[in-house]
């Protein structure tokens, strides 16, 4: 890192130099041209990135422009120059992750975090350092090892579930989760590394309790400046200078929550991310993401570049056999170990098998143990090479793993069929109740139904009902405004009840009966208007949709794509009026 600096210092000293400003050339033709190209043959963006990233790099262009000085040109020369805005690329994409959750959400995924994330973690460092050592490797080398390769790589993982809009669904949350603890685990590891490479005495339980404080410490300075200030100083910019002021604001957020972390010890990213929660409670969240948006993208494809520019083609090329057996085995040993993590804390079999191929390969911060251990010839030379090319080689197959994931997914997911006759539906845990079994209703059990969620719906028209079945949902023929029905459903194991039907009185009825039995029930319901969704609040349920409203907004979203407002800015615009017109109601 303090190489890093010292060379771009070196740049803003003495002005740009010739290598650097041809290198952005270079990256500029690959994002506008090369990326774009590969795209339009259904090649993925971070697949697109990474192989342009490794065709122009030092390993392969650039080592033939010493035969030929005119690739030169068309290579890049200082990769090691691109690596600080590659690694804001990283910060932005872990910060609009943070602006799209909530503390309750993050609270909510605890057990993935601590229950999947330690156990994967855990168990696959402990799994490659077991083969590292059955290998004749040295235990403390061994561990380094597994320690490098058992973290998967946050940016390219949660940068495919972006891009496959699963992000913000059972399989993006519980992978997130899993993310999470990976990245709270690099100060423990490096400190470790160092230990290593000092083959000190020293107590190092002293050093991993002080490193954990000084976390903690970082956190809450986080947390408060966030919570206490960070919505004046948004607010207070707004006022002064509009949207310039903004960005500024917003940039020194992403990046100054980052340096307290990585100043605590803990890494880049999870500072980043914790700033994102902080400005995703302000009024201020959809400004920041349209405006981060575009920097995010680019950005993180001179992140994927520069990945796709460290793998040693010679060196990989010269031990193929082996690279390709530990690559294999590295895979086939981390997907059983994340399967089964996710199995235990974070859901169906369908979410695992998906999260597991994801989280398989290793992640960018395997370069940096390596290194770090290298650096303090706590690993020999040709050993961490070869790591850093099965680490790469593996992130390179990140996309295509995750693509295998969900068709397997797909494969996998079985509707339920109908209830027998004979089953008390009392007898459901964590199922979501759905009163009305109308054209709102079918859409939502449509859509929940490929979530994998539990669903048992209740209507008084039997065709309805018959349809329900016939779609694999739970369903039964019944008054949800009636207690008895509404005990019989499982009301007080339930996890949910949504209202949809079309009488205002009967729906006002069925929310105040549901919290007759079950005052703690989450209850979302369908109104019709302002007032009906009032009459629905007042009556007591948590969420209210009002259709008059959702009408109006969607009339004027299309209205503003017609007049060719960008879609980024139609859907910040629409979120921010949809906001208001809730308080308003």
């Amino acid at each position: 890192m303090e190489q890093v600096i010292d060379h771009v210092a070196a740049e803003v000293a003495h002005g740009p130099s010739p290598t650097l400003i041809k290198d952005l050339l270079v990256f500029l033709i690959a994002a506008g041209i090369l990326v774009p190209a590969m795209r339009f043959i259904r090649i993925p963006t971070v697949i697109a990135f990474m192989v342009a990233g490794l065709a122009l790099g030092p390993f392969a262009l650039g080592r033939l422009a010493q035969d030929m000085p005119v690739l030169e040109y068309f290579s890049i020369s200082s990769p090691e120059a691109a690596l600080p805005f590659a690694e804001l690329g990283v910060l932005f994409l872990l910060f609009l992750l943070g602006v799209e959750f909530s503390f309750d959400r993050l609270w909510a995924l605890r057990r993935v975090v601590v229950g999947a994330g330690g156990l994967q973690a855990g168990i696959s460092a402990i799994a490659i350092a077991g083969v590292g050592f059955a290998f004749g490797l040295d235990l403390p080398v061994a561990m380094i090892l597994g320690l490098a390769l058992a973290l998967s790589s946050t940016a390219i993982v949660m940068q495919v579930l972006v891009e496959s809009k699963r992000a913000a669904k059972p399989v993006g949350r519980a992978t997130l989760g899993v993310l999470l603890f990976q990245d709270i685990l690099v100060a423990p590891i490096l400190i470790f590394v160092g230990f290593a490479a000092m083959k000190s005495e020293a107590n190092m339980a002293g050093v991993l309790i002080d490193a954990l404080v000084r976390g903690l410490i970082a956190i809450g300075v986080i947390y408060v400046i966030g919570r206490f200030a960070l919505g004046r100083v948004f607010h207070l910019a707004a006022i002064s200078g509009g949207r310039d002021f903004l960005m500024a604001l917003t940039l020194l957020t992403v990046v100054g929550a980052a340096a307290i972390t990585y100043s605590a010890g803990l890494s880049l990213a999870l500072g980043a991310f914790l700033a994102g929660l902080l400005v995703g409670e302000t009024e201020f969240k959809h400004q920041t993401e349209v405006d981060l948006e575009p920097f995010k993208g680019l950005l993180l494809g001179l992140f994927f570049m520069t990945v796709g520019m460290s793998l040693n083609l010679p060196d990989i090329a010269g031990n193929i056999l082996w690279v390709m057996a530990a690559l294999i085995a590295l895979v086939a040993v981390k997907v059983a170990i994340a399967y089964a993590a996710c199995r235990f804390f974070a859901g169906p079999h369908t979410l695992s098998i998906e999260a597991a191929l994801l989280l398989a390969p290793a992640g960018e911060f395997a370069f940096v143990v390596l290194t770090a251990a290298q650096a303090g010839r706590a690993i020999p030379t040709d050993v961490a090479t070869f790591a850093s090319a099965v680490a790469g080689l593996s992130m390179l197959l990140t996309p295509m793993l995750g693509h295998y994931g969900r068709r397997l997914a797909m494969q996998s997911k079985t509707q339920p069929g109908p209830l027998p006759p004979q089953m008390d539906a009392s007898e459901l845990t964590d199922h979501i109740i759905l009163a009305g079994y109308g054209r709102v209703g079918q859409s939502i059990a449509r859509l929940l139904a490929e979530e994998e969620a539990a669903i048992l719906a209740l209507d008084r028209e039997p065709d309805k009902i018959r349809m329900a079945r016939e779609a694999g949902i739970h369903a039964y023929v019944a008054d949800a405004a009636r207690p008895e029905f509404l005990r019989a459903a499982g009301i007080h194991t339930a996890s949910m009840l949504i209202v949809t039907v079309d009488d205002a009185a009967r729906a006002e009825q069925m929310v105040r009966a549901a919290l007759e039995l079950r005052p703690d029930l989450t209850i979302l319901a369908r109104a019709h208007d302002g007032d009906h969704m009032v009459r629905l609040s007042s009556a007591g349920a948590d969420y209210v949709v009002p259709e008059a409203i959702e009408s109006g907004l969607q009339m004027v979203r299309i209205a503003l794509e017609v007049f060719g407002y960008d879609t980024e800015t139609v859907r910040a615009r629409i979120a921010q009026a949809r906001d208001e017109e809730y308080r308003r109601a």
